[in-house]
């Protein structure tokens, strides 16, 4: 695909693919699976001046597809080539009742201006933030970043790249209700998918999931912090590589937390006293074995 991202050829295989879509929505519907279809749509494709016509035929070509079952997922740096006629082009195909998703969202430059001129339903989180969520806090904070943008412009917001359960609790965690990845399911033959869609069901540790008081958020910073922390010390020590990963049990997000919001609302309860004498019981095998190191 890359190699014919800027040739016409790209257009016609667009094109291929629209109506390849349409064509498996129509057999899915057959056996009784009615769901939304995505499609993946290129710069060059989409800034056609005739690209809201072709959609049209297309559309009509297939008169059994229901109206607003097609959605078209364009990459947010593409956007960037002409922004007022992407615009132009998404508030056309919403009259043809096809909604837009802007995927790999947060790698471009301008999103708060998406986000602001571009009518599109979904925003796809890019799995790079999503992978390392659980151990690099940065990446936490730009997933709620995301995610607090996204309900502020009233956008709803999928996951990318989500391979474990531990990921899904935390997105659920986030307030994030949709994600897709290997942990939900693989590629498979179109014609697997209405059986796999039967039997399918969430891992009951996520149907235990409530999003988090946004009080406790800091709560959640802190576990990301004291595991990256914990995944650090133990790399150093196995290996004897490299400087020792620092940590200051008073000043990191767990200690802060322990001191004052934890201490305030959680003060009495057993499992915070519990999660306070084992933080100190781990700062102090942590010394021990930097010294035995």
């Amino acid at each position: 695909l890359p190699l014919i991202e800027d040739n016409p050829l790209s257009i016609e295989i667009g094109e291929w693919v629209i109506n390849s879509a349409l064509n498996q929505w129509s057999l899915w519907q057959a056996e009784g699976l009615d769901i939304p279809i995505s499609v993946n749509i290129g710069a060059r494709q989409l800034l056609q001046v005739d690209f809201v016509e072709r959609l049209r035929k297309l559309l009509a070509s297939h008169p059994t597809v229901k109206a607003g079952s097609l959605e078209m997922e364009v990459l947010e740096t593409s956007a960037l080539e002409d922004l007022a006629l992407v615009s132009e082009i998404i508030e056309e195909c919403r009259g043809l009742n096809v909604s837009f998703a802007l995927d790999d969202f947060g790698t471009g430059y301008s999103s708060l201006t998406y986000l602001k001129r571009l009518s599109v339903a979904q925003l796809k989180i890019d799995q790079s933030f999503v992978r390392d969520m659980l151990i690099d806090p940065d990446d936490l904070a730009i997933l709620e970043g995301v995610l607090g943008l996204a309900n502020a412009f009233r956008r709803e917001v999928i996951a990318e790249g989500v391979e474990t359960i531990e990921q899904g609790e935390m997105l659920l965690n986030l307030g994030c209700d949709y994600a897709q990845g290997y942990c939900i399911a693989r590629p498979m033959p179109a014609a697997d998918f209405p059986a796999w869609a039967k039997a399918w069901h969430p891992d009951p540790a996520w149907a235990k999931q409530n999003s988090f008081n946004r009080d406790d958020f800091p709560l959640l910073f802190a576990g990301v912090e004291y595991r990256s922390w914990i995944a650090a010390l133990e790399k150093y020590v196995s290996s004897g590589q490299g400087d020792a990963p620092s940590f200051d049990a008073q000043s990191s997000r767990l200690g802060r937390w322990l001191k004052t919001t934890g201490q305030l609302h959680y003060g009495e309860h057993p499992a915070f006293l519990t999660s306070r004498t084992l933080h100190e019981q781990i700062q102090g095998l942590a010394v021990e074995l930097l010294e035995q190191q």
